[in-house]
Protein backbone atom coordinates (compact mmCIF):
# COMPACT_ATOMS: atom_id res chain seq x y z
CA UNK A 1 0.00 0.00 0.00
CA UNK A 2 1.41 3.45 -0.89
CA UNK A 3 2.51 5.52 2.11
CA UNK A 4 0.17 8.41 1.28
CA UNK A 5 -2.86 6.10 1.40
CA UNK A 6 -1.61 4.65 4.68
CA UNK A 7 -1.29 8.17 6.18
CA UNK A 8 -4.82 9.07 5.07
CA UNK A 9 -6.29 5.91 6.60
CA UNK A 10 -4.33 6.35 9.85
CA UNK A 11 -5.39 10.00 10.08
CA UNK A 12 -9.07 9.20 9.66
CA UNK A 13 -9.01 6.39 12.23
CA UNK A 14 -6.96 8.31 14.82
CA UNK A 15 -9.03 11.50 14.43
CA UNK A 16 -12.18 9.43 14.95
CA UNK A 17 -10.74 7.72 18.03
CA UNK A 18 -9.50 11.02 19.45
CA UNK A 19 -12.91 12.64 18.84
CA UNK A 20 -14.75 9.95 20.79
CA UNK A 21 -12.17 9.93 23.61
CA UNK A 22 -12.54 13.68 24.13
CA UNK A 23 -16.34 13.38 23.84
CA UNK A 24 -16.44 10.65 26.49
CA UNK A 25 -14.25 12.69 28.81
CA UNK A 26 -16.99 15.34 28.84
CA UNK A 27 -17.49 18.97 27.86
CA UNK A 28 -15.15 20.07 30.65
CA UNK A 29 -12.25 18.94 28.45
CA UNK A 30 -13.19 21.71 26.02
CA UNK A 31 -13.56 24.57 28.48
CA UNK A 32 -11.85 24.49 31.88
CA UNK A 33 -8.86 22.16 31.95
CA UNK A 34 -6.88 21.24 35.04
CA UNK A 35 -3.19 20.33 34.85
CA UNK A 36 -3.69 16.62 34.26
CA UNK A 37 -6.38 17.18 31.63
CA UNK A 38 -4.09 19.60 29.80
CA UNK A 39 -1.27 17.05 29.81
CA UNK A 40 -3.63 14.29 28.67
CA UNK A 41 -4.93 16.38 25.81
CA UNK A 42 -1.42 17.24 24.62
CA UNK A 43 -0.21 13.62 24.85
CA UNK A 44 -3.27 12.18 23.10
CA UNK A 45 -2.90 14.68 20.27
CA UNK A 46 0.85 14.03 20.09
CA UNK A 47 0.37 10.27 19.87
CA UNK A 48 -2.18 10.67 17.11
CA UNK A 49 0.02 13.10 15.16
CA UNK A 50 3.21 11.02 15.55
CA UNK A 51 1.68 7.74 14.45
CA UNK A 52 -0.16 9.42 11.59
CA UNK A 53 2.93 10.71 9.75
CA UNK A 54 5.17 7.70 10.48
CA UNK A 55 3.68 4.64 8.76
CA UNK A 56 6.49 2.39 10.03
CA UNK A 57 5.40 2.67 13.66
CA UNK A 58 2.95 0.07 14.89
CA UNK A 59 -0.58 1.38 14.49
CA UNK A 60 -1.82 -0.89 17.27
CA UNK A 61 0.72 0.62 19.68
CA UNK A 62 -0.77 4.03 18.92
CA UNK A 63 -4.29 2.80 19.74
CA UNK A 64 -3.00 1.10 22.91
CA UNK A 65 -1.16 4.23 24.10
CA UNK A 66 -4.18 6.43 23.43
CA UNK A 67 -6.44 3.98 25.25
CA UNK A 68 -4.14 3.96 28.32
CA UNK A 69 -4.09 7.76 28.49
CA UNK A 70 -7.85 7.90 28.01
CA UNK A 71 -8.44 5.40 30.84
CA UNK A 72 -6.06 7.33 33.12
CA UNK A 73 -7.79 10.67 32.45
CA UNK A 74 -11.27 9.13 32.71
CA UNK A 75 -10.45 7.40 36.02
CA UNK A 76 -8.97 10.52 37.60
CA UNK A 77 -11.99 12.55 36.47
CA UNK A 78 -14.40 10.09 38.11
CA UNK A 79 -12.34 9.96 41.31
CA UNK A 80 -12.30 13.75 41.42
CA UNK A 81 -16.09 13.82 41.31
CA UNK A 82 -16.28 11.56 44.38
CA UNK A 83 -13.37 12.89 46.43
CA UNK A 84 -12.86 16.52 47.50
CA UNK A 85 -9.22 15.76 48.33
CA UNK A 86 -8.58 14.34 44.87
CA UNK A 87 -10.41 17.28 43.30
CA UNK A 88 -8.25 19.76 45.20
CA UNK A 89 -5.14 17.89 44.07
CA UNK A 90 -6.03 17.71 40.36
CA UNK A 91 -8.00 20.92 39.92
CA UNK A 92 -6.31 23.07 42.53
CA UNK A 93 -7.91 25.42 45.06
CA UNK A 94 -9.24 28.93 44.80
CA UNK A 95 -7.02 31.67 46.21
CA UNK A 96 -8.40 34.82 47.84
CA UNK A 97 -6.68 37.97 46.59
CA UNK A 98 -8.91 40.60 48.21
CA UNK A 99 -10.97 40.07 51.35
CA UNK A 100 -13.05 42.68 53.16
CA UNK A 101 -11.54 45.30 50.85
CA UNK A 102 -7.93 44.39 51.76
CA UNK A 103 -5.32 42.86 49.45
CA UNK A 104 -3.86 39.51 50.60
CA UNK A 105 -0.20 40.14 49.68
CA UNK A 106 0.98 36.67 50.73
CA UNK A 107 -1.58 35.01 48.46
CA UNK A 108 -0.44 37.18 45.57
CA UNK A 109 3.15 36.04 46.07
CA UNK A 110 2.05 32.43 46.43
CA UNK A 111 0.38 32.51 43.00
CA UNK A 112 3.17 34.56 41.39
CA UNK A 113 0.98 37.61 40.84
CA UNK A 114 2.36 41.12 40.83
CA UNK A 115 0.40 44.28 41.63
CA UNK A 116 0.15 45.00 37.90
CA UNK A 117 -1.24 41.52 37.27
CA UNK A 118 -3.92 42.03 39.93
CA UNK A 119 -4.88 45.47 38.57
CA UNK A 120 -5.14 44.04 35.06
CA UNK A 121 -7.47 41.28 36.26
CA UNK A 122 -9.58 43.82 38.12
CA UNK A 123 -9.85 45.99 35.01
CA UNK A 124 -11.03 42.93 33.09
CA UNK A 125 -13.89 42.86 35.62
CA UNK A 126 -14.62 46.59 35.12
CA UNK A 127 -13.10 47.48 38.48
CA UNK A 128 -10.48 50.24 38.31
CA UNK A 129 -10.13 51.01 42.03
CA UNK A 130 -9.08 48.38 44.54
CA UNK A 131 -11.02 50.31 47.17
CA UNK A 132 -14.24 49.53 45.27
CA UNK A 133 -13.73 45.77 45.67
CA UNK A 134 -15.08 43.82 48.63
CA UNK A 135 -13.88 40.35 47.63
CA UNK A 136 -11.80 38.85 44.80
CA UNK A 137 -10.83 35.21 44.34
CA UNK A 138 -8.56 33.54 41.79
CA UNK A 139 -10.16 30.34 40.52
CA UNK A 140 -8.09 27.25 39.59
CA UNK A 141 -8.84 28.05 35.92
CA UNK A 142 -6.95 31.35 36.24
CA UNK A 143 -10.11 33.48 36.18
CA UNK A 144 -10.48 36.21 38.80
CA UNK A 145 -14.01 36.62 40.15
CA UNK A 146 -14.75 39.96 41.76
CA UNK A 147 -17.49 41.09 44.15
CA UNK A 148 -17.78 44.91 44.31
CA UNK A 149 -18.69 46.64 47.54
CA UNK A 150 -22.41 46.94 48.14
CA UNK A 151 -22.52 50.66 47.34
CA UNK A 152 -20.78 50.01 44.00
CA UNK A 153 -23.07 47.22 42.85
CA UNK A 154 -25.72 48.01 40.24
CA UNK A 155 -29.28 48.46 41.49
CA UNK A 156 -31.54 45.48 40.85
CA UNK A 157 -35.32 45.19 40.69
CA UNK A 158 -35.14 43.36 44.03
CA UNK A 159 -33.50 46.41 45.61
CA UNK A 160 -36.43 48.51 44.37
CA UNK A 161 -38.99 45.94 45.63
CA UNK A 162 -40.22 45.43 42.06
CA UNK A 163 -41.37 41.99 41.00
CA UNK A 164 -40.78 41.57 37.25
CA UNK A 165 -43.09 39.62 35.03
CA UNK A 166 -42.11 35.95 34.59
CA UNK A 167 -40.40 35.33 31.30
CA UNK A 168 -39.78 32.15 29.33
CA UNK A 169 -36.89 31.61 26.99
CA UNK A 170 -37.40 32.83 23.41
CA UNK A 171 -38.14 30.18 20.81
CA UNK A 172 -36.57 30.05 17.35
CA UNK A 173 -39.54 29.18 15.12
CA UNK A 174 -37.96 29.85 11.69
CA UNK A 175 -34.42 28.96 10.63
CA UNK A 176 -33.06 29.20 7.09
CA UNK A 177 -36.55 29.66 5.66
CA UNK A 178 -37.97 26.55 7.37
CA UNK A 179 -40.65 26.44 10.07
CA UNK A 180 -39.55 24.61 13.23
CA UNK A 181 -42.58 22.84 14.67
CA UNK A 182 -41.19 21.83 18.08
CA UNK A 183 -40.23 25.39 19.18
CA UNK A 184 -43.62 26.59 17.92
CA UNK A 185 -45.34 24.00 20.13
CA UNK A 186 -43.14 25.01 23.08
CA UNK A 187 -44.44 28.58 22.66
CA UNK A 188 -48.04 27.25 22.50
CA UNK A 189 -48.34 28.44 18.90
CA UNK A 190 -48.98 26.76 15.57
CA UNK A 191 -48.03 27.20 11.88
CA UNK A 192 -51.36 28.88 11.12
CA UNK A 193 -50.58 31.66 13.61
CA UNK A 194 -47.08 32.01 12.18
CA UNK A 195 -48.34 32.28 8.61
CA UNK A 196 -50.85 34.93 9.68
CA UNK A 197 -48.11 36.96 11.40
CA UNK A 198 -45.91 36.76 8.30
CA UNK A 199 -48.83 37.87 6.15
CA UNK A 200 -49.41 40.89 8.43
CA UNK A 201 -45.82 41.98 7.80
CA UNK A 202 -46.06 41.16 4.07
CA UNK A 203 -43.17 38.68 4.33
CA UNK A 204 -42.85 35.24 2.74
CA UNK A 205 -41.35 32.32 4.63
CA UNK A 206 -38.68 31.85 1.94
CA UNK A 207 -37.23 35.30 2.67
CA UNK A 208 -36.91 34.73 6.44
CA UNK A 209 -33.43 33.78 7.64
CA UNK A 210 -34.35 33.67 11.33
CA UNK A 211 -37.59 34.08 13.24
CA UNK A 212 -37.94 34.14 17.02
CA UNK A 213 -40.89 34.46 19.38
CA UNK A 214 -40.45 36.08 22.79
CA UNK A 215 -42.30 35.20 26.00
CA UNK A 216 -45.15 37.55 25.05
CA UNK A 217 -45.74 35.84 21.72
CA UNK A 218 -44.22 38.64 19.65
CA UNK A 219 -42.50 37.60 16.43
CA UNK A 220 -39.08 39.04 15.54
CA UNK A 221 -37.74 38.47 12.02
CA UNK A 222 -34.39 38.70 10.26
CA UNK A 223 -34.65 38.53 6.47
CA UNK A 224 -32.25 37.37 3.79
CA UNK A 225 -32.83 40.67 2.01
CA UNK A 226 -31.29 43.21 4.38
CA UNK A 227 -32.70 46.10 2.34
CA UNK A 228 -36.22 45.26 3.54
CA UNK A 229 -37.08 46.85 6.88
CA UNK A 230 -39.27 44.77 9.19
CA UNK A 231 -41.11 46.81 11.84
CA UNK A 232 -40.50 45.88 15.45
CA UNK A 233 -43.43 44.05 17.11
CA UNK A 234 -45.60 46.53 19.02
CA UNK A 235 -48.60 44.48 20.16
CA UNK A 236 -47.81 44.92 23.85
CA UNK A 237 -47.21 48.67 23.55
CA UNK A 238 -50.43 49.12 21.54
CA UNK A 239 -52.44 47.13 24.07
CA UNK A 240 -51.06 49.19 26.96
CA UNK A 241 -51.77 52.43 25.11
CA UNK A 242 -55.35 51.29 24.38
CA UNK A 243 -55.93 50.45 28.05
CA UNK A 244 -54.63 53.85 29.16
CA UNK A 245 -56.78 55.61 26.58
CA UNK A 246 -59.84 53.70 27.76
CA UNK A 247 -59.13 54.72 31.37
CA UNK A 248 -58.65 58.34 30.34
CA UNK A 249 -61.90 58.33 28.34
CA UNK A 250 -63.86 56.94 31.29
CA UNK A 251 -62.39 59.63 33.54
CA UNK A 252 -63.30 62.30 30.98
CA UNK A 253 -66.87 60.97 30.68
CA UNK A 254 -67.23 61.09 34.48
CA UNK A 255 -66.24 64.74 34.50
CA UNK A 256 -68.42 65.64 31.51
CA UNK A 257 -71.75 64.20 32.69
CA UNK A 258 -74.15 65.86 35.14
CA UNK A 259 -76.05 62.64 35.82
CA UNK A 260 -75.01 61.37 39.29
CA UNK A 261 -75.71 57.72 38.40
CA UNK A 262 -73.71 57.90 35.16
CA UNK A 263 -70.90 59.77 36.91
CA UNK A 264 -70.74 57.02 39.55
CA UNK A 265 -70.60 54.27 36.88
CA UNK A 266 -67.89 56.04 34.85
CA UNK A 267 -65.86 56.80 37.97
CA UNK A 268 -66.08 53.25 39.28
CA UNK A 269 -65.04 51.71 35.96
CA UNK A 270 -62.18 54.14 35.35
CA UNK A 271 -60.76 53.13 38.75
CA UNK A 272 -61.05 49.47 37.78
CA UNK A 273 -59.33 50.17 34.49
CA UNK A 274 -56.57 52.04 36.30
CA UNK A 275 -56.04 49.01 38.55
CA UNK A 276 -55.86 46.80 35.46
CA UNK A 277 -53.30 49.13 33.88
CA UNK A 278 -51.18 49.11 37.05
CA UNK A 279 -51.21 45.31 37.15
CA UNK A 280 -50.53 44.72 33.47
CA UNK A 281 -47.97 47.48 32.84
CA UNK A 282 -44.95 45.49 34.17
CA UNK A 283 -45.90 42.58 31.90
CA UNK A 284 -46.56 44.66 28.80
CA UNK A 285 -43.39 46.72 29.21
CA UNK A 286 -41.05 43.77 29.85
Amino acid sequence: MPEWISIIIRSIILITVLFFFVKWLGAKQLSQLNIFETISGIVLGGIAAFHTVDPYNSFYYALLAMFVWFIAAFTIEKLSLKSKRMRDFTDGKSTVFIQNGKIMEENLKKEGYSTDDLLEKLRNNNQFLVSDVEFAVLEPTGELNVLPKKENQPITLKDLNITPAPAKEPQTVIADGNILLEPLANASLNPTWLEAELEKQNVTIDNVFLGQVDHQGQLFLDLYDDHITVPEPAQSALLLASMKKCQADLELFALATDNPASKEVYDRNQKRMQEAVNRMEPYLKS
